[in-house]
């Protein structure tokens, strides 16, 4: 199992709900195609979760 996750904006939060928004902006991505690293871990999982639809994930 990787101890990273590579995600990616892929799709605009412009028309989610409020909820989706704030975890997007929680997850650290603020522009379109935009990528970060983040742990592997329940809580980063549970938000990438929230907004499948809008992000891409990779296993680093």
């Amino acid at each position: 199992m990787a101890d990273k996750l590579k995600v990616t904006l892929v799709k605009s939060p412009i028309g989610a709900i409020p909820k989706h928004r704030a975890t997007v902006e929680a997850l650290g991505l603020k522009k379109l195609h935009k990528t970060v690293e983040l742990p592997n871990n329940a809580a980063t999982k549970g938000m990438i979760q929230q907004v499948r639809h809008l992000v891409k994930v990779e296993e680093v």
